[in-house]
């Protein structure tokens, strides 16, 4: 049974600073720097290095163009709707876009944009469930948690390059 201890860990990466999260089993954060309240602050936080080695090895392959998709137990934590909405973007192929009404649809609720894109921003898992993938319906790049120049530096890292 997972313990009730948080665990985390900092991790280094084209992006800066990334914080992973979890039970030791299982992913529930990847985050970018700033994180706000630093995780030694945390309750119940300790720091695990060793918990989350296939998390930095996939990381460290996605970022050596060398791993496509992530395969890593997640554990999602919000309402139903954003799980659903998170879940989704699992499925959105490396290198490509798509909208956030798209994303709504694919979700069965094409009216659901704007709470969709408010899910989206409170993806816990970046990278990993690609938030960075869903755009705006005219193409443009819109709000990302980790800002527009990381969306902006995924986005051409899975292009190959090519900027957005």
């Amino acid at each position: 049974m997972p313990s009730s201890v948080l665990r985390y860990e900092r991790l280094d990466s084209p992006l800066g600073e990334l914080l992973l999260t979890g039970d030791g089993e299982t992913l529930s954060g990847l985050f970018m720097s700033p994180f706000g309240k630093a995780p030694e602050e945390w309750p119940n936080a300790q720091r695990d290095p060793g918990a989350f080695a296939e998390v930095r090895r996939q990381l460290a392959a996605y970022f050596a163009h060398e791993l496509q998709v992530f395969e890593l137990p997640l554990a999602f934590a919000g309402t139903a709707f954003q799980v659903r909405v998170w879940n989704e973007l699992l499925r959105i192929p490396f290198g490509t876009t798509i909208t956030y009404r798209q994303l709504a649809e694919r979700i069965g609720n094409a009216k659901a944009c704007r709470a969709v894109g408010l899910a989206n921003g409170k993806n816990p898992i970046a990278i990993i469930a690609p938030c960075h993938r869903v755009i705006g319906s005219d193409g443009s790049l819109t709000g990302y948690g980790g800002g527009l120049d990381r969306k902006r530096w995924l986005l051409a890292h899975e292009r190959g390059g090519t900027l957005f």
